[in-house]
């Protein structure tokens, strides 16, 4: 069935049958969960020969399992990549990349605006072992290319950016990296690959947290790494196996499997509900500004339509009354729930000068563009009049 589905077939087409056969084995129309740590050797020739890459075959479940390995080959062909890598987290698939890349001396470019955990390592974690970090604006093109030296190896950006929506043009960037010799690496969380694919766009690597609309269930933590085969298996035996350990189960990965199935179909309605939501809040008297891709006044709109499918099922809004006034809507909810996390059936809200980016200053929230009215709103799978009903009843309370 693998093969029959592999040339031409459609996304969902492939999310659900990818490189998995059915009719081999025992017939499992799911693919099995393999839970076992360690694999055995008919011969000690054959365990030589798989820990010298000489001979196909499992070792140990760190760098592989038939579960993980299936995910793998349905997430790299869902992004258009090579290859991919699944691990535990996704702040586990950004550090065991990021760690294989680097060395002392090099320099990470990265947008003005990252979520706060990949700020953290970039500036709490990497600066320690003599990376240097830059941040810019990368919104503007030309900024990287004044910017970019002899010593800068990443070029590394999210877009849409979390949690403010900023988008970045990928294949300019893309472009500007190459001719310097750095490589890209675009957080991909927010799209999908249903909505976008910056490889096709000219990125090196794409990195994900799974735990996200890849699982879409609030149920699992689980990242992705896709690029290139060989700098990828370096990354396996080096970023994962030796540096950072994050190994994902195979229990999750079958879960993962399962969200795949349903991803266009979630993906669809996340985005119906995330247009509705904007639109309302674009118009509401509370609200300084709504940050959405679907929006024509969203500044960015027509790089948006270009490298994105749909404006996907993120929106960001500024409160009139700043910090105060983002604390009292949070507190009014009563359907969206107030939670860190997005991408899940619920609706989330997140308030990030109190939530993710609380450990920034008031200066470094001003910095990365990050405003204290600022609120996320992950649009979840409910009725959009019951969502809409909520927001205006919480606005009210703002």
């Amino acid at each position: 069935m693998a093969a029959k589905h592999a040339q031409g077939a459609g996304f969902s087409t492939r999310a659900i049958h990818h490189a998995y056969d059915p009719y081999a084995g025992d017939g499992d129309l799911n693919p099995p969960i393999h839970v076992s740590s360690t694999y055995t050797f008919p011969t000690v020739e054959d365990g030589a020969a798989r820990f010298a890459g000489e001979q196909a075959g499992y070792v140990y479940s760190r760098v592989g399992n038939p579960t993980t390995v299936l995910l793998e080959q349905r997430i790299a062909d869902l992004e258009g990549g090579e290859a991919a890598l699944v691990t535990a987290s996704g702040m586990g698939a950004t550090t065991s990349l990021l760690w294989t890349l680097l060395k002392p001396g090099d320099e990470v470019i990265a947008d003005k605006t990252l979520y706060g955990c990949t700020f953290g390592f970039l500036n709490h974690g990497l600066a320690r072992f003599g990376v240097k970090i830059t941040h810019l604006d990368l919104t503007v093109p030309e900024n990287l290319e004044a910017a970019i030296g002899p010593a800068t190896r990443v070029v590394y950006f999210e877009s849409p950016a979390n949690p403010n929506m900023r988008l970045v043009d990928i294949a300019a960037v893309a472009a500007i990296a190459h001719r310097h010799g750095a490589v890209v690496v675009v957080d991909n969380t927010y799209c999908t690959p249903y909505l976008q694919r910056p490889i096709e766009l000219g990125a090196d690597y794409v990195v994900h947290s799974a735990t996200k609309y890849l699982g879409g269930h609030g149920d699992l933590i689980a990242g992705a790494i896709v690029g290139p085969g060989e700098p990828l298996t370096e990354v396996r035996f080096h970023g994962i196996k030796d540096m950072t350990g994050a190994v994902l189960s195979s229990q999750d990965a079958f879960l993962i499997l399962r969200g795949l199935k349903t991803l266009a179909l979630r993906m669809d309605r996340h985005c119906d509900n995330a247009q509705v939501i904007a639109e309302f809040l674009a118009s509401h008297d509370k609200v300084a500004v709504c940050h959405y891709p679907g929006l024509p006044s969203f500044p960015q709109y027509e790089l948006g339509r270009r490298q994105m499918a749909r404006p996907g099922g993120m929106v960001a809004f500024e409160l009139k009354g700043g910090i105060e006034a983002g604390r009292r809507f949070m507190n009014a909810l009563r359907l969206v729930t107030r939670a860190v996390s997005l991408g899940d059936a619920e609706s989330l809200a997140q308030h990030p000068a109190s939530m993710t980016h609380s450990f920034y200053t008031p200066e470094e929230r001003a910095a990365h563009l990050i405003s204290e009215g600022l609120v996320r709103i992950s649009a979840g799978l409910e009725d959009a009049a019951d969502l809409i009903e909520d927001i205006r009843q919480a606005l009210c309370a703002a």
